[in-house]
């Protein structure tokens, strides 16, 4: 299995797991209405978003999407991943060890005590993957908080059930 393979799986398991978070979401009025999921939400999608404009070498907007009310948020969310698609699939080998700027990285300098090392593509799209099942694990525990419960989306139960397409709300 080349990077290229695993990327484009950790992406389909991705979509397949935000679509499942977005039904469970949509189909609760309790979920639908509490701001601070919905600002859980946005956050994950506007990361997405900001990880895809680098790559691509759009700006950055860190805004985008953050008026959205939660079903429109969802329909946003949907709307990012064949755009994700499309532009990792075109990703050549070279292009995945070349270096990427993120324009935030300059703000981290200070935490660190120095100035970022370098991160290629593959390893910033790695980044985005794990950023994102990081905070869909905080979203799914705000959900249980809320008396809210979903499925497994556990990338091996992805496999298990044989890769299955998203199915969003």
């Amino acid at each position: 299995m080349t990077p290229r393979d695993i990327f484009r799986d950790l992406y389909r398991h991705m979509e397949w797991a935000d679509a499942n978070v977005w039904r469970t979401v949509l189909a609760s009025d309790t979920a639908r209405a509490d701001e601070e999921l919905r600002r859980r939400l946005h956050h994950v999608h506007v990361v997405q978003r900001a990880f895809l404009s680098v790559w691509r070498g759009e700006p950055v907007d860190r805004f985008a999407g953050e008026t959205l009310d939660t079903p429109a948020m969802a329909s946003w969310a949907r709307s990012y991943y064949p755009e994700a698609h499309v532009h990792l699939s075109a990703a050549t080998d070279e292009a995945l060890e070349a270096i990427v700027d993120l324009p935030w990285a300059r703000y981290v300098a200070d935490n660190l005590g120095h100035e970022p090392g370098p991160a290629t593509l593959a390893e910033t799209i790695l980044q985005a993957c794990s950023h994102t099942t990081h905070h869909r694990g905080q979203i799914l525990t705000a959900l249980g908080a809320l008396g809210v419960t979903s499925g497994n989306n556990d990338y091996i139960m992805w496999l298990w059930q044989g890769r299955p397409d998203p199915r969003w709300p």
